[in-house]
């Protein structure tokens, strides 16, 4: 069995968060925070439980560093590893918090995560290094599974919901 790399070390905390995330209902979605070879802050979406448009996994991370550094600045060398490419805010998060590096694992499908454009703007004066595709096909899996229980869960339940319906209409006969 082959060594993990320290990326791939990195982006499975970030998977144990999503998994975490799972459990609790949620798109899951990991992120962890790593300063100076160890991760300094964890976070996975909890959009579903805190009913907030910006819990996103990344700014979960984002906000406990800060919190932890006692500042709205990283320190130097601060590195994003996530599970899924950021979307827009999540990359101008990551920018203004001065995330150096952001490393990702699956890509966002539909390509409204303006990843790599937003990391190249240069729009607050600080440029974020992003690296995608790390332990990329454990990470789409991650996600794939959740959306086809999700979408299998609905069809259960529309069956269940048409075999109520006609379950009334005979006895209403």
């Amino acid at each position: 069995m082959r060594k993990l790399t320290r990326e791939e070390k990195f982006m499975r905390s970030a998977i144990k968060a999503a998994k975490r995330g799972l459990t609790e209902g949620e798109v899951p979605i990991g992120a962890v925070i790593v300063y100076e070879d160890k991760v300094v802050a964890r976070g996975y979406n909890r959009r579903a439980k805190l009913q907030l448009a910006s819990a996103h996994a990344e700014m979960m991370a984002i906000d406990k560093a800060c919190k932890k550094f006692g500042s709205w600045r990283l320190p130097e060398g601060c590195e994003l590893y996530v599970t899924l490419e950021p979307c827009p805010m999540c990359m101008g998060a990551s920018l203004n918090a001065r995330v150096d590096k952001l490393y990702f694992g699956a890509y966002e499908q539909k390509g409204r995560s303006l990843t790599s454009a937003l990391a190249e703007a240069n729009l607050l004066n600080h440029k974020t290094e992003v690296v995608g595709g790390v332990l990329q096909e454990e990470c789409a899996a991650l996600l794939s599974g959740f959306f086809i229980s999700m979408r299998q869960k609905q069809k259960e339940e529309k069956e269940r919901q048409k075999q109520n319906e006609e379950n009334l209409e005979e006895k209403e006969i």
